[in-house]
């Protein structure tokens, strides 16, 4: 309690000698749970594109040993963000985000067409996807855009014009999955950047009536409209769509049969049924958390999401205890990313959401994911990291 009788709930500040602690500069709890969801997605995407193992057919080890060097080299660029200047942050945004537009027009262009949509460049045999380090580079220039001590009328639309231009090039591939993380990153930081709530109420209905219009629209693929069908309609009514329906529907009902074997326990690593047979599509990227439910049950899976739920809440400590409020706008946009894209990833195994292809942190196969995941790690931790700095100056 202060002088005046009220309650402060800001921290109690760090000192010089806790700074000589490593685990005052660093978070270890989130630390610890991105370490242990990092490794658990390995052993399940090895699981997932391992192949039979026999001796005219032996193991893949290809796609485990790749997604580790990922891991490995995302920790080193978490590491080098976490330590880089804020003010150095801000002045590589304007060459960033101009970067990232050029990047995804460039892709209506030159970029690879994968099942009618073009996120992809491809060279040599490596992918690279734009969209998903803009995650962050989005956050970053929101939070800079929206960290004044009032949200005025001019301010919000400069934000929402900002956020705008990427949607709208990423809606021209299109990637329905990456558009609606960017739509929940935008209204999670427009939320919480103190704007007045008749503003967050116009977004509201401006933003369902885009999403409304888009779906009914010629924008999207055939596939990406019978992965939405599939999951509004019912069985009678798909018969009728043809067979991409069908197959979308199949792939769904898959991912539901690994889960359902699993049970409590699980068929024990490296022995679900489904994965060992590829019965489920893509399921070492969009339908990895099928091979968690199947082969370590419903106690293996809720860990994976205990795990989640950890990093989750220790990121949301850091936004509260945040000195200023890009700091902590930055560090609630990342929280908004993670959140939505386990729950939809999750989600969508299990028949809740639909498919979108949103892969699933740390856990999903590829390296575009993982290193957006770690650099938005490593500028969390830099956002911890600068209670301490704060502490030491005052």
């Amino acid at each position: 309690m202060t002088a005046s009788g009220t309650f402060d709930s800001r921290p109690p500040p760090l000192t010089a000698d806790d700074g000589q602690r490593w685990w005052f500069v660093l978070d270890p709890l989130l630390i610890a749970s991105v370490g242990f969801i990092t490794a658990l997605g390995s052993v399940l995407v090895f699981s997932a594109t391992r192949g039979p193992d026999s001796r005219f057919d032996p193991l893949d080890y290809s796609f485990l040993e790749r997604q580790i060097a990922f891991a490995v080299f995302g920790l080193i660029l978490a590491v080098f963000v976490a330590h880089v200047n804020v003010r150095r942050i801000r002045q590589w945004l304007p060459a960033a985000y101009l970067g990232l537009i050029a990047l995804l027009g460039g892709l209506l262009v030159v970029g690879a067409n994968v099942r009618g949509a073009r996120a992809w460049y491809t060279a040599g045999g490596f992918s690279f996807q734009p969209s998903e380090p803009g995650k962050v580079i989005l956050i970053v220039v929101l939070a800079a855009a929206l960290s004044v001590e009032e949200v005025r009328t001019k301010r919000l639309l400069v934000a929402l014009g900002l956020a705008a231009l990427p949607v709208l090039l990423i809606l021209q591939q299109p990637d329905v999955g990456t558009i609606l993380v960017y739509v929940v990153i935008v209204a999670a930081m427009i939320a919480m950047s103190g704007v007045q709530l008749r503003y967050i109420a116009a977004l509201a209905v401006v933003g369902t009536l885009v999403v409304v219009g888009i779906f009914e629209s010629d924008l999207l693929a055939e596939y990406q409209e019978d992965r939405l069908q599939v999951f509004v309609l019912d069985e009678e009514a798909l018969v009728e769509l043809g067979p991409e329906a069908a197959r979308a529907a199949f792939n769904v009902e898959q991912s539901q049969i690994a889960i359902g074997n699993g049970g409590l326990l699980g068929q024990g690593l490296f022995q679900g049924t489904q994965t060992r047979s590829n019965l489920v599509p893509e399921q070492q990227t969009d339908f990895i958390f099928s091979v968690a439910g199947e082969e370590l049950g419903f106690r293996g899976a809720g860990l994976l999401l205990g795990l989640y739920a950890l990093m989750l809440f220790r990121i949301w400590r850091i936004a509260v205890r945040a000195t200023d409020s890009f700091d902590r706008l930055l560090t609630i946009g990342m929280m908004a990313m993670f959140l939505f894209q386990v729950f939809q990833s999750a989600g969508m195994t299990m028949g809740m959401m639909p498919v979108t292809g949103i892969p699933l942190p740390l856990v999903s196969y590829g390296g575009s994911s993982m290193l957006t995941s770690m650099v938005a790690l490593g500028l969390v931790m830099g956002v911890y990291r600068r209670r301490f700095d704060f502490a030491e100056r005052s």
